[in-house]
């Protein structure tokens, strides 16, 4: 399923490509999220709570804000040793990334704004969102390519794990209003590192509902990824269950083929039936006739399918990226 460590290296991604700079590899940013998670468990833990006067301890209790988003409406899919510890940070060699081309499956139709309680993030941001000036630049780099040698090459498991996937930006107003920003994903099994950073990046730049993502945007930014499983042909339309299913749809209408798909969290979130979200379903692939008229449309096939999501807001990503700017100089400063 899909985890915060997918979510943070989608925002490393796109944080590195706005700063024109290497990014952190996959397995880096979960080995590096898994232990700024340590640190704060540690924290909690009975020998590390202060005493009361009368032997009791402090309660504790930490919010993360790591609440999970729900997926929007709008997609498009893609057819087609014993040494010193080393130092924290590591980034892909290549810093130009060749993105998939992007073919839309049905005719242009606009995405939906929908909303959700998801916490709005209100962190300041820095102009660099890197490492903090040049004159540290070649330093930081070394630093950068000799941290995790191991978790750079993944393991024949790791290797193997590969999923349908969709990866989706949402903005947030400060009271919590979410709005779709970008969502691209494919119903072809993609390895997760390389999967994740294409679709993040295809998803902020190359959406073409939407204008690209700019750098004076990240601190409104919610990420959240979907990877898709258990694909089912229906036995009719409505043989799928609400805030289970995802859906794809195909038909012929007037001797021309239509397609969508909704996400399983998009009916729910919308407060749709089965049958208004298979209408408005059939209207995102471009089919304009009658609602009553819908079971008239010929070679109507329905798909459903599961997703295991994630997500989390800018703020979850800033707070990570700076520990491992402060623990990448920690270590610097070591030598």
């Amino acid at each position: 399923m899909a985890t915060i460590g997918h979510c943070l290296f989608c925002f490393e991604v796109l944080t590195a490509s706005l700063e024109r700079r290497d990014h952190l590899t996959l397995s880096q940013v979960e080995d590096l999220w898994s232990r700024f998670q340590t640190r704060f468990d540690k924290a909690v833990q009975p020998d590390s709570v202060n005493q009361d006067a009368d032997g009791q301890g402090d309660e504790h209790e930490l919010e993360d804000g790591n609440e999970p988003t729900s997926d929007s409406d709008g997609y498009i899919e893609e057819i087609s040793s014993d040494e010193e510890e080393p130092p924290v940070a590591g980034t892909t060699s290549s810093s130009t990334l060749r993105l998939p081309s992007i073919s839309r499956l049905q005719a242009p139709s606009p995405a939906s704004a929908s909303t959700s309680s998801i916490p709005s993030s209100s962190s300041a941001s820095s102009p660099r969102f890197g490492f903090e000036d040049d004159s540290s630049k070649a330093s930081s780099r070394t630093s950068i390519f000799s941290f995790s040698r191991r978790s750079q090459q993944p393991s024949p498991a790791q290797r193997e794990e590969q999923y349908p996937l969709f990866v989706t930006w949402n903005t947030l107003s400060p009271r919590g209003h979410k709005s779709l920003r970008g969502c691209i994903g494919t119903f072809e099994a993609q390895e997760l590192s390389s999967g994740l950073e294409n679709y993040a990046l295809t998803a902020a730049f190359d959406d073409t509902r939407f204008s690209p993502i700019r750098s004076v945007e990240l601190p409104t930014l919610a990420n959240h990824i979907t990877l898709l499983h258990s694909f089912t042909p229906c036995a009719h339309p409505l043989d799928w269950r609400l805030g289970t299913h995802g859906l794809r749809i195909s038909f012929t209408h007037h001797g021309r083929r239509f397609g969508a798909t909704y996400l399983p969290d998009v009916a729910i979130e919308q407060g749709w039936s089965k049958e208004e979200t298979i209408i408005s379903l059939m209207r995102k692939a471009g089919w304009t006739g009658r609602s009553r008229d819908w079971r008239a449309v010929g070679d109507l096939k329905v798909v459903r399918y599961e997703g295991k999501g994630d997500g989390c807001r800018w703020s979850i990503f800033r707070e990570w990226r700076d520990w491992v700017n402060e623990l990448n100089r920690e270590i610097l400063n070591k030598r």
